[in-house]
């Protein structure tokens, strides 16, 4: 999300901290945008893992972004346990 996760990355940035070289940040309007199937593609792919963040619920830019992101990613994270992708590998935080 662009207005709370992508943020703190861009602080993180400022204060001259790296990222290790495998770490990609993809901005995003909101997190309710992010397509589950990009994340299974990228785990079926072999990538390590995925992190997904965004607004704190009930403090999104967009008013219920996070709460679609949230039913949608329990979901999506029951598919990947069905389908034999460890579930571990992907992850969501409110930030």
């Amino acid at each position: 999300c662009k207005w709370c996760s992508y943020a703190g990355a861009d602080l993180a940035g400022g204060s001259r901290k790296k990222y290790p070289a495998n770490v990609r940040i993809i901005r995003t309007p909101c997190s309710a945008r992010i397509n589950p199937l990009f994340i299974w593609k990228c785990l079926e792919e072999g990538i390590d893992g995925v992190l997904v963040s965004g607004c704190h619920p009930g403090e999104c830019h967009y008013t219920e972004g996070n709460y679609h992101t949230r039913r949608t990613f329990a979901v999506f994270r029951k598919l990947l346990e069905y389908i034999g992708i460890d579930s571990k590998r992907f992850h969501m935080s409110w930030v």
